[in-house]
């Protein structure tokens, strides 16, 4: 057993700059590899391949240049203006509904009735002469819960 892993070795040392130096393919298409040759001349031939082998943002199909200035555009107004102007519009628009106000009446409140030596909440806030209960013949067999 030894002797056929050292002989393995050896094969693959004399043939590893021969083969390929992928040794394990996980693909089922052995034979599917793509090769290319890249031969350049000068920058304007790779000046010319970029141009070739660009991609539009979908603004304009003919120009890289107006295409790119488009989408830069664009993208300043919609996330600079849109999302940053609208998010200070959010944080100091009125408050409509009256939220500090209301907080800051309880607050006056509760320092009033602790001013005055009244309970802070007062437990008869109603006046109980003026509440009508239902009688016990019209609660019937309703539950009460308490």
């Amino acid at each position: 057993m030894a002797g056929i892993i050292t002989l393995q070795r050896s094969l693959i040392k004399k043939f590893l700059p021969v083969i390929n130096r992928r040794l394990v393919s996980t693909s089922k298409k052995n034979n599917d590899t793509v090769t290319a040759e890249v031969t350049s001349t000068g920058p304007a031939e790779a000046k010319s391949a970029i141009e070739r082998n660009w991609m539009s943002y979908g603004y304009d199909f003919n120009s890289k240049e107006a295409d790119r200035n488009a989408m830069h555009s664009i993208m300043f107004a919609s996330i600079t203006l849109c999302i940053a102007v609208f998010g200070f519009y959010l944080a100091y628009m009125p408050d409509y509904n009256l939220r500090d106000w209301s907080q800051r009446e309880a607050f006056l409140e509760l320092r009033r009735r602790e001013a005055l030596g009244l309970p802070l909440i007062d437990p008869n806030f109603i006046n109980p002469d003026q509440i009508q209960l239902p009688s016990d013949d019209e609660l019937g067999e309703t539950e009460i819960i308490i």
